[in-house]
């Protein structure tokens, strides 16, 4: 069993009215099975109103389904005594990162949820120190997060969570309100917790660029799961992925459209790289052909 395993699982909110009777109900989960294996790193996409979200909020226990099961880490998020241990297991980190800094100097914020949990002082500092230098952050640690940029307080949120130390970090849509610099940051910092200390990463956004580095990736609409596969899996259905209101990354979509104009490159390119590397090679064929046909290159 994965840390995170999803069966059958559905979830509606209900909408009520001023006598508190339900009003109208609207399906946001339907039918979700998934299965996420410890230290994977995990992407999962879908247009707004796809349900990424509200799937998020599941896999820390923030709701509960209201059909099928989801497990963290073999318990079930549905019984209340196990909601403290998954909320330890699966930390979250969300959008925007001013809601979730709530202290005026970076080591105490980061210190706060070790605190609630009753950890001893000398351990709490030690693993502040930890958290902030495995996000790039130390020097920042007696700084006001509010003089802080918004990539840097996101990695400080997520150091907030890393240093309660769970098994999973959750982010949803960790850098929407971010600028480009801020973005990188981020990424970079969410890339070496899973690559160097192990953590499974479960990132959800919109941003096709970010699910890259990724080693499976979910693809939402509707509140159901319609695709999943490897990076390069998904992103060489471009017109599939376009029907759900998605983008591709940018050189995806111009190898796509040279392939379409008859240059033979491999689908599914994901970098600069790749293109330039696949763009040498056509080029090589085509000398190497030019040239046992007789003629002089």
């Amino acid at each position: 069993m994965g840390i995170i395993r999803a069966k059958e699982v559905g979830y509606s909110y209900k909408r009520l009215n001023d006598q508190g009777e339900v009003e109208s109900v609207r399906q946001a989960l339907n039918n979700i099975t998934l299965d996420v294996a410890a230290g994977d790193f995990i992407a999962i996409l879908g247009h707004n109103g796809s349900g990424k979200s509200t799937l998020a909020k599941h896999f820390n226990a923030i709701l509960a389904p209201n059909e099928g099961t989801l497990w963290v880490d073999g318990k079930d998020s549905r019984q209340p005594e196990n909601v403290w241990d998954i909320r330890r297991t699966a930390g979250m980190v969300f959008q925007n990162p001013d809601n979730q800094i709530i202290s005026g100097v970076v080591e105490e914020d980061v210190g706060f949820g070790p605190e609630n949990m009753g950890v001893p002082t000398e351990e709490i500092w030690r693993r502040v120190e930890e958290s902030l230098r495995a996000v790039g952050m130390y020097k920042f640690r007696r700084h006001s997060p509010n003089k802080l940029s918004g990539g840097q307080k996101q990695r400080v949120a997520i150091a907030g969570v890393v240093a309660m130390r769970p098994k999973c970090i959750v982010l949803d849509e960790p850098t929407a309100m971010l600028d480009p610099t801020g973005r990188k940051e981020v990424l970079k910092t969410v890339g070496v917790l899973n690559k160097k200390e192990g953590m499974t990463i479960i990132l959800i956004t919109h941003y096709m660029e970010e699910v890259v580095s990724a080693d499976k990736v979910f693809v939402m609409d509707q509140g159901e799961v319609v695709m999943e596969g490897t990076p390069r899996e998904i992103f060489s259905q471009v017109e599939r992925l376009k029907s759900y209101r998605l983008d591709v990354p940018q050189v995806t979509l111009l190898a796509y459209e040279l392939r379409k104009q008859g240059i033979p490159l491999p689908e599914g390119v994901l970098t600069n790289e790749e293109l330039v590397e696949a763009l040498c090679r056509v080029r090589a064929a085509g000398e190497k052909q030019f040239t046992e046909n007789g003629e002089s290159v």
